[in-house]
């Protein structure tokens, strides 16, 4: 019967030596400050921090893309082979610079058909011209009928407008020949070309592409709330993540339509030029809200226990710990506090505990 309650007791002897230990880590055996208790005067040595209003300008960043507002797709209007292209992706040109020839052998035979034409109507026209001349002589010499002189100014009419059809099918030939050589419509960069030599062309076939980099511009969708807030030359700030830079920028056109699927309206703003940018780069527009006021401290005013956040506040000349909750951070290593502190408090700066 001993033995068993020896053994019954080893146990429990064993589970209250294990919670003293654990009692002991805990700081059970340690002395406490109890909450509300007064901590140590403050040194008169240290340097104290005022907790201050901040008038801050608060923004939001409207994701957005880099577009060309001077950009054009050039396509064929013929159905043709391709001789030559002259560029590539990347190249500059200038308006007037010959980007693609095309197959114009049977073009040109069709324009030298149709001048070919003129000069035998324009023959037989001032032959027409002579005989209705002739012919109004014999009329006042009474040498000739009436009617042979109205044959004869008949024909010379229908000359004429034989030779007005044959000009125009000249200049329409001329066009079309013109067709086969591409022409750069601007000055600009080659965004991409979708053809090569030996390629038929087809009309309406996408042949290059071509940008302005000189007018460039940022485009977002702004939610209603913001957007109809905005004006006409409103001067913006535009973030470019991934070249890490920041741009001015003017609103210069506010499409009138909201977008009925995302409540929001397209918001075109003109950009400062810059050889980085290139169009379909990611942006940010960033966005004027209203005016607030955040409570800022610095940095150095904060220690960290693991995921609290600790300052000393002095309390009628006593220094008291206090727990506060950061939000934001912001240059200068300063930090927005969300709760725990007032304005007009003094900070002291961090304190070693023991």
């Amino acid at each position: 019967m001993k033995l068993m309650t020896r053994k019954s007791l080893i146990p429990i002897a064993a589970v209250f030596g294990l919670l003293i230990v654990v009692a002991w880590y805990a700081g059970a055996f340690k002395n406490k400050i109890m909450p509300g208790s007064e901590s140590p005067e403050v040194n008169s040595s240290l340097e104290l921090h005022q907790v201050n209003l901040t008038s801050f300008q608060d923004w939001e960043s409207v994701p957005a893309t880099i577009k060309a507002k001077q950009a054009t797709v050039i396509s064929s209007r013929l159905l043709a082979g391709i001789n030559e292209v002259n560029v590539r992706a990347g190249d500059k040109v200038i308006k007037g610079q010959v980007l693609l020839q095309m197959e114009s052998a049977d073009l040109e035979s069709r324009t030298a058909q149709a001048s070919a034409s003129i000069n035998s109507v324009e023959a037989r026209l001032k032959e027409a011209e002579l005989n209705l001349t002739r012919a109004i002589n014999l009329i006042e010499r009474k040498l000739l009928a009436k009617v042979d002189l109205d044959r004869a100014q008949a024909s010379r009419d229908a000359l004429q407008a034989e030779l007005a059809q044959a000009e125009e099918r000249l200049i329409e030939a001329q066009s079309t020949e013109s067709y086969a050589t591409i022409m750069a419509p601007i000055d600009g960069v080659v965004v991409d070309r979708f053809v090569e030599p030996g390629d038929t062309a087809q009309p309406g076939l996408n042949l290059l592409s071509i940008y302005n980099p000189l007018t460039l511009r940022v485009e977002a969708n702004v939610r209603e709330k913001l957007a109809l807030a905005l004006k006409l030359g409103q001067a913006l700030e535009v973030i470019i993540p991934s070249l890490k830079i920041r741009l001015d920028a003017e609103i210069e056109e506010i499409v009138p339509a909201a977008n009925t699927a995302s409540r929001s309206f397209l918001i075109k703003s003109r950009l400062v030029a810059n050889r980085a940018l290139r169009p379909g780069v990611y942006a940010k527009l960033m966005i004027p809200l209203q005016m607030s006021e955040l409570i800022l401290i610095p940095g150095n005013r904060i220690a960290r226990v693991g995921q609290l956040n600790i300052v000393w506040v002095v309390e009628n000349s006593i220094s008291e710990r206090r727990f506060i909750k950061l939000g934001r951070s912001f240059p200068d290593d300063q930090y927005e506090v969300i709760s725990g502190l007032t304005a007009g408090e003094m900070l002291l700066p961090i304190q070693n505990e023991k």
